[in-house]
This record gives C-alpha cells, sequence and structure tokens, in this order.
C-alpha cells in the first residue's frame, strides 16, 4: 500500500457514470444515481482507512438542471433524503461527529428547492466547527462559474474599497473561489476522458486518473489502486 506521506490530502472525484450503469441493467436511467448516492457512503469509510482526509465530490453540475423533469425530481428527492438522514439517522450522525467530519456545499446552491437548500445549509452548520475530514459536495457547480462568480466578488470588494487592484495576486484570488483547497490527485469514473468544468483552478497540478468503471461500480480495491500510482508519480509542477 502507498506510504503515509505519499497519500493525497485531498482527492476530487468526477461521479459518472450512474445513469449508464441502470441502462446498461435495463432499470431506468435515474436509478443509477441511488446507487451512487450508497457508494458515496462507503467512499467515507475508505478515506479514513486509507488517509485521505479531503474529498472534493462533482455530484451535480449547473448543466444537470436541464435534465428530463422526472429525473430532475428524482434527484431532488434522492439528495432530501440523503441530507437529512445524515443528520437524522442516529448511527450516521454519530460517525460524522465521531470522525469530525465538514460537510461542505460547493457551487451555485441557491438554484436549488428552498427545502433541499435548507437541509444543505442546517448540514453545514451542524458540521462547521469539525475539521477532521472534510466532504466537499459540488453542487449546482462549475469551474468557469465558480471563477465567474470569484471576480463578481472581488469586484464588489473593490468597489467598496476593500481591496486594491494592485493587490491582487493568485492567493487574494483563490480565497475568494467557493474553496481555495487544492486536491492532488482527481478520479473520474465512467470511461470519458475531459474535465467537464470541474476545479478548474484548484486542479491545476492535480494528477487525473481516468476509469472505465462506472460510479456504481467503484470499489476499495479501485480506490487503492488509484493511491498506488499517484505515489509512483513523480510530480514536478513544472519544475
Amino acid at each position: 500500500m502507498t506510504k503515509p506521506s505519499k497519500v493525497p490530502k485531498h482527492v476530487g472525484i468526477i461521479l459518472d457514470g450512474n445513469r449508464r450503469c441502470a441502462k446498461r441493467l435495463m432499470m431506468k436511467p435515474w436509478m443509477g444515481h441511488e446507487w451512487g448516492a450508497k457508494k458515496v457512503e462507503k467512499l467515507a469509510s475508505w478515506c479514513k482507512e486509507l488517509g485521505v482526509k479531503e474529498l472534493t465530490l462533482y455530484a451535480f453540475s449547473i448543466q444537470n438542471f436541464n435534465r428530463p423533469k422526472i429525473e430532475f425530481d428524482y434527484l431532488m428527492k434522492l439528495f432530501r433524503t440523503s441530507f437529512n438522514d445524515l443528520m437524522n439517522d442516529a448511527k450516521k450522525w454519530k460517525e460524522i461527529v465521531d470522525n469530525k467530519i465538514r460537510v461542505n456545499f460547493i457551487g451555485r446552491i441557491w438554484k436549488f428547492p428552498k427545502d433541499v437548500q435548507e437541509a444543505m445549509n442546517t448540514l453545514m452548520d451542524k458540521t462547521k466547527e469539525f475539521g477532521e475530514h472534510v466532504i466537499n459536495f459540488a453542487m449546482a457547480y462549475g469551474g468557469r462559474e465558480e471563477v465567474i462568480d470569484a471576480v463578481k466578488k472581488l469586484a464588489g470588494e473593490i468597489k467598496e474599497g476593500k481591496v486594491n487592484v494592485e493587490d491582487i495576486n493568485e492567493e487574494v484570488f483563490a480565497k475568494n473561489l467557493y474553496t481555495e483547497s487544492e486536491p492532488e490527485m482527481i478520479i473520474r469514473t465512467g470511461g470519458e476522458k475531459r474535465t467537464s468544468n470541474f476545479l478548474l483552478w484548484q486542479s491545476n497540478y492535480s494528477e487525473w486518473f481516468f476509469l472505465d468503471k462506472f460510479w456504481p461500480e467503484f470499489e476499495k480495491e479501485d480506490f487503492k489502486q488509484c493511491l498506488e500510482e499517484y505515489a509512483e508519480r513523480e510530480r514536478r509542477f513544472g519544475k
């Protein structure tokens, strides 16, 4: 297994292939999202065991709002159930508290139905003091949109006299993003080999892994293999 010093602290994952997995099994395509959600729960325990401290999961993009209404409604129901279960299921909540897991939602979450937003905000508020482990759910997320929102935020601060144009650098800009934490490793399941507008700023030197398996098929051994390959890669950062 990978040496402790070689385990990435922060891993991003594009959770791709839920619908195609369900279609292959002759099921309604959106049923794959439920299997994918259960896999996320397992992933959290794998991270604890293998030494990964932070996860950023691409769960719902800006473009996903264009999904068919029946699928969109199913996803909203799944989000409501999943987020509320984390807080109301005694076993799941104990795991969050015991492991001091902070849950964040990054993206334009104001675009979601009000009750989904409320569940997200409540979960973030209840876990904001934790920090041993972090899970960021990228929801209503897009990398370009994140950069635009950061520019707007900075522009407002310049207008209010809080920031001088001359003082803007990479560090200042990063603080205005949804998250400034940069993943050392990013995994994309589902067989596609593109970044799909995910963490455009933060992934500038991330090590990418593209897997053919659909997300519901992703197993602990697949994760371990990615970590082992990451440990073998030489990260030169342009040097």
